[in-house]
């Protein structure tokens, strides 16, 4: 997902700062865009070859669906070699989580972690809070080494056979660039999915752990 819509991200970049209310993007303004039922075939981040083209690799569902606990459960193996912190209400980020997930289920190296979880435990992924694993992408080697960026994909990605989707970025000065424009992503992702600031999130978590009740089945949830 490091790069996946680059051209949007661009495009979008150039008009906020013509105009800073587009940040407060609202879910009307998200890309328009229908997928079939049937599965997609892999698209796009790098892959190096005699095109020399820029591709990544998807095969996701049309409509990604957050795992249930259970579901986590059975996705983790003990012998886990990477452990991969997800934003589970990120309808993008989900899309690349499915994928990982269903090649997972040949290989059995990623356990996935859910930090949107209300079971979200610091303590149990080297002291890294929400707040700072909603800023980017988070994983964890099994010896407890913390990746992030375009680093944490490709080692993500080499636990389940597409090593070579990002095999280009340990080069420079590919790697910067790619470490770069998935910072922008990073940083706009938020009101680029039709969702609150990072503030607004953060205050209804601390409303859920207080007890307060939700208005509707929506309002906490974000």
């Amino acid at each position: 997902m490091a790069l996946r819509g680059v051209a949007a991200l661009s495009a979008f970049t150039k008009r906020t700062h013509k105009n800073p209310r587009l940040l407060s993007i609202s879910y009307s303004l998200r890309p328009r865009f229908q997928l079939s039922h049937q599965r997609l075939k892999p698209f796009s981040i790098f892959q190096s070859g005699p095109t020399s083209g820029i591709r990544a690799v998807s095969e996701v569902a049309s409509n990604p669906i957050t795992p249930t606990k259970e579901d986590e459960e059975s996705s983790s193996p003990e012998n886990w070699r990477i452990k991969m912190l997800y934003d589970g209400d990120c309808p993008l980020c989900m899309r690349e989580v499915n994928m990982l997930r269903e090649r997972n289920e040949r290989y059995g190296t990623i356990k996935f972690v859910d930090i949107s979880s209300e079971d979200y435990s610091p303590e149990e992924n080297q002291g890294l809070d929400f707040e700072t694993a909603m800023g980017r992408i988070h994983a964890i080697l099994s010896d407890g080494t913390v990746v992030t960026d375009v680093e944490a994909f490709r080692k993500l990605y080499e636990q389940v056979g597409l090593g070579w989707v990002y095999a280009i970025t340990k080069y420079e000065p590919m790697g910067k660039i790619a470490d770069a424009v998935y910072g922008v992503w990073a940083k706009y992702r938020l009101p680029m999915t039709g969702r609150p600031p990072l503030e607004e999130i953060l205050e209804a978590r601390r409303k859920i752990k207080a007890g307060e009740v939700c208005k509707d089945n929506n309002s906490c949830k974000m």
